[in-house]
């Protein structure tokens, strides 16, 4: 027979067993995160805020608008889902989509959630959340120790729905080209004519005609000073294109430099005084680089002596040999 005592105990039993029960239906959690800690600037991450709750409560989720924090934007959401964990506990999870475009740390406050009961108000609170926005490095930290090219524009690869329209002109070309060379013939007389000659200037005669009228054009005397830099090495790169067949118009300064050493030009005074062109004319094109007088006047009689040291002179025909030499002065 079950003694009064043992009775007691196991009625004791059973309701510890029921509030302990009771408490675990009570029991809520928040947790809020980022897909990530840190992003570049203009970078997209989702924000997400989950609660875990007993299914048979009904507790209001938080929302957001416009910004988590400042700085922090929202670009679309809540996106809300609701899963069930257990027979009596759900997860309710809403999601973000954000982005931020100010470099910084930036700390999101603890996200609650309220239960409302007979004994008053509870709120559940989730962990802080922290994201770090960077900046792009795009460039060295230290630029004073050098000039650095420009970054060439990135090139898209071309499609074949590109390119198809290109190849069906191209055969059609080649073909209105072969019926005219197949038929053409026939039906048109060549006239017999002299070509005509095109005298053509010495390289160095076009350049330091230019530099002439550079000079006249008072330029960093008025004031335009990124103007004066940039015909003075567009008569640079323009007799380096005429002179050696160094096409710079599109080069960068390291490139053209490395596009004359390759026509076997040394390294020697000369090639400085060129590199030193080029470079002060960087500094000012793309550094805001403000030279003075002086500086200005040092450079245009650099780039004066560098025509005529690199020069190809005409000599006139020798009796001795009959035969128009070319005398080239540059090293």
């Amino acid at each position: 027979m079950i003694t009064q005592s043992f009775r007691s105990y196991l009625l004791g039993l059973l309701f510890l067993i029921y509030r302990l029960a009771n408490l675990n239906c009570q029991d809520i959690t928040v947790i809020t995160k980022f897909d990530t800690s840190r992003i570049y600037i203009g970078d997209q991450i989702n924000f997400s805020v989950t609660v875990e709750q007993p299914a048979r409560l009904q507790i209001p989720f938080p929302v957001f608008r416009d910004t988590l924090v400042k700085n922090i934007e929202i670009l679309a959401g809540p996106v809300v889902d609701t899963t069930i964990v257990a027979d009596s506990l759900i997860r309710v999870t809403g999601q973000y989509l954000v982005t931020s475009f100010d470099s910084g740390y930036y700390r999101v406050n603890p996200v609650y959630v309220e239960l409302r009961d007979a004994g008053g108000v509870k709120r559940y609170y989730s962990d802080y959340s922290v994201l770090e926005v960077a900046r792009v490095k795009a460039t060295p930290p230290d630029t004073v120790k050098g000039i650095f090219d420009i970054v060439k524009p990135y090139r898209a690869p071309v499609t074949l729905g590109e390119i198809m329209p290109w190849i069906l002109l191209g055969i059609v070309a080649v073909a209105a080209i072969w019926f005219i060379i197949r038929f053409g013939r026939k039906l048109i007389k060549p006239k017999a004519s002299l070509p005509e000659v095109i005298p053509v200037e010495a390289a160095h005669v076009i350049a330091l005609r230019e530099l002439e009228r550079l000079k006249d054009e008072k330029l960093w005397q008025s004031g335009e000073t990124k103007k004066y830099y940039t015909r003075l090495t567009e008569i640079l790169r323009k007799y380096l294109e005429n002179r050696f067949g160094v096409f710079s118009l599109e080069m960068t300064t390291s490139e053209t430099l490395d596009a004359l050493i390759r026509t076997g030009f040394k390294k020697d005074d000369n090639y400085n005084l060129l590199k030193s062109v080029l470079n002060g004319a960087d500094l000012v094109k793309f550094a805001r680089y403000k030279p003075e007088a002086s500086e200005n006047e040092i450079h245009y009689e650099n780039a004066w002596n560098f025509v005529l040291a690199t020069r190809k002179e005409e000599v006139s025909e020798s009796p001795a040999s009959g035969n128009n030499l070319n005398k080239d002065t540059s090293t």
